[in-house]
């Protein structure tokens, strides 16, 4: 009987040991999946000061072509359906 409850207490010694080194393993991998990130973060914001911020005067500019020719497209499709409808078929 007292060699089932060594064993037992063992087997708890064991699994909580187990137990242990896993939940330190991931934590090493947690803190090396943030440093990375943290690297990432870092390059996209530079990417985003140097290349993409200099577009944006550009860029809206084509936009507001683009909501030009967007508003145009109704009156130029009323004119083409009129059109169509005068062509003999």
């Amino acid at each position: 009987m007292t060699l089932l409850i060594i064993l037992s207490v063992l087997l708890a010694v064991v699994i909580i040991a187990v137990l242990a080194a896993a939940l330190i393993k991931i934590r090493t991998d947690l803190e090396a999946t943030s440093n990375d990130l943290a690297t990432l973060a870092g390059a996209l914001a530079t990417v985003e000061a140097e290349h993409l911020r200099p577009l944006e005067p550009a860029v809206k500019a084509i936009n507001a072509q683009f909501d030009v020719i967007v508003g145009a497209l109704p009156g130029i499709a009323t004119k083409a359906a009129i059109v169509a409808e005068r062509r003999p078929a």
